[in-house]
């Protein structure tokens, strides 16, 4: 069956060589070699906008362009076609997008009804025969009725007699337009398509003291739009446009595996785009069709960081009696650094995930932890969970609760005792944040370590373990609900 198929391959693309020429004679074509520029503006939300230049050879009157290897996934209600060089010397009249690609199950199907001739070979004689059939069905395999009988599967070479005009071998844009003077042109095509995305991803070193990182940030790119952009300017725009959902997104061509290449360059620039960030790449760079390219995004040094070390509790214990809360809990580290320039950085920062790196006592970078940032102003904090602490844990415990007398009528009044025990089997010493978020109306009765109230309803501490040593806080909470 195989064989039968190379054999049908073979045939077709012989026939589209024959008569794609002939097919439409004022049909004008237009492929990448005509292409003079390319630009693309790829956004977060697998949206881009391409503006395609091309120089092109136009009849006076009517004209059928044919702009092969657009974007698969064009939008083709936002193609704009016009002249760069001979601005307002035509109008369009309609365009159409052909997406369905040359295939033998496609010219198989496009032929449902129709004549086909069918050539067998004699295994014994070698002898070819040729037979007139009607295609009836190319769903699930093919039927054919040849002379007074029906026949399934591939009986043969089929030899088709044309291609038919909206069956292309690459994505068309196909314009009519009505053009005053016959001339060479520079043109424009600009659509929004889908298919292009980018994310950021950064990598951070941090330092042996863990009081700095270096940040590097790259830009992955990925391409599965059904077409190449060579040489393309490109800028990418950070930050969340609004797009319209439609209720029946048209289905594209099948993607295919995707390759990765990776290039080196300096950092984007940037600038303000209404309340967007727009970035832009300082060289021309090539987006294959099905690859993945990185580039260079930012790269800064010894910028001040701060690794803190968090326990954080619950709500829940405040409003009735429990005991034991819980037995070597788990502390959070995270690491945190201001978007300053005063902090060598003071760049807009797209949304992406940190990764951080340390070097052991070899030398030897070690991955630490990762954490995912949303996009991030200049002049913000970003802040990063690496994962939870091995060395420092907690144990938990409510020590006593006492419902009060009612204060008012709807109203109640508890209050509880707890004490927390934070162990440090490191050799250094360390400190741990304690949060606890307390519910309702509250106020601390009695505590062995000074609180802050960092918010309405957060009580922090700020505990000093010594090394491989303990340190216990205990508090008493009035809550009224």
């Amino acid at each position: 069956m195989s064989n039968q198929y190379a054999l049908m391959t073979l045939a077709i693309v012989s026939a589209f060589s024959a008569t794609s020429a002939s097919a439409q004679p004022d049909e004008i074509r237009s492929t990448l070699n005509d292409q003079q520029s390319v630009a693309v503006t790829i956004y977060n939300n697998n949206l881009a906008l391409v503006k395609d230049q091309r120089k092109v050879n136009l009849n006076a009157g009517l004209n059928s362009l044919a702009l092969r290897d657009v974007s698969a996934q064009i939008r083709p209600e936002t193609a704009l076609l016009r002249s760069l060089s001979n601005a307002g010397s035509f109008t369009t009249l309609e365009q159409n997008f052909d997406f369905d690609l040359l295939t033998p199950q496609k010219l198989l199907e496009k032929y449902v009804g129709k004549n086909v001739t069918v050539a067998r070979v004699n295994p014994a004689t070698g002898a070819e025969t040729t037979e007139q059939a009607t295609v009836l069905s190319a769903n699930n395999g093919v039927v054919m009725k040849i002379g007074n009988r029906i026949e399934t599967g591939i009986p043969g070479r089929i030899i088709y007699d044309d291609v038919p005009l909206n069956l292309r071998d690459r994505p068309t844009l196909v314009t009519r337009l009505n053009n005053k003077t016959a001339a060479a042109q520079t043109v424009e095509l600009s659509y929004l398509t889908g298919g292009l995305g980018w994310k950021a991803d950064y990598v951070a070193e941090l330092s042996p003291k863990e009081d700095s990182i270096d940040l590097s940030g790259w830009v992955t790119l990925t391409n599965t739009s059904g077409t190449s952009y060579n040489n393309a300017r490109l800028q990418l725009v950070a930050g969340d446009v609004n797009m319209v959902q439609e209720h029946a997104p048209r289905a594209m061509a099948i993607r295919k595996s995707v390759a990765m290449i990776a290039e080196d360059g300096a950092s984007m620039a940037e600038e303000s785009l209404l309340e967007y960030h727009l970035y832009s790449l300082d060289r021309p760079t090539t987006i294959a069709e099905n690859q993945t390219k990185q580039v260079a995004l930012l790269s800064a040094s010894n910028i001040p960081a701060r690794k803190e070390l968090v326990l954080r509790g619950a709500d829940y214990y405040y409003g009735s009696s429990y005991g034991d809360l819980g037995q070597k809990m788990k502390v959070g580290a995270f690491v945190e650094f201001d978007n300053k320039e005063a902090a060598k950085l003071g760049m807009p920062l797209p949304k992406g995930v940190i990764r951080v790196y340390k070097n052991d006592s070899q030398g030897n970078a070690q991955f630490v932890g990762e954490d995912r940032i949303d996009h991030t102003p200049k002049n913000e904090t970003v802040r990063l969970k690496l994962g939870d602490s091995f060395d420092v844990t907690a144990d938990k415990k409510q020590t006593d609760f006492k419902a009060l007398p009612r204060p008012a009528k709807g109203n109640s009044l508890n209050e509880s005792a707890y004490e927390i025990v934070l162990k440090n089997a490191k050799k250094e010493r360390v400190t741990v944040t304690v949060q606890e978020p307390i519910p309702g109306d509250w106020k601390i009765m009695k505590e062995n370590h000074a609180s802050q109230k960092a918010t309405s309803n957060t009580a922090v501490w700020k505990i000093e373990v010594p090394a491989e040593s303990k340190a216990t806080l205990t508090y008493r909470v009035q809550v009224k609900y």
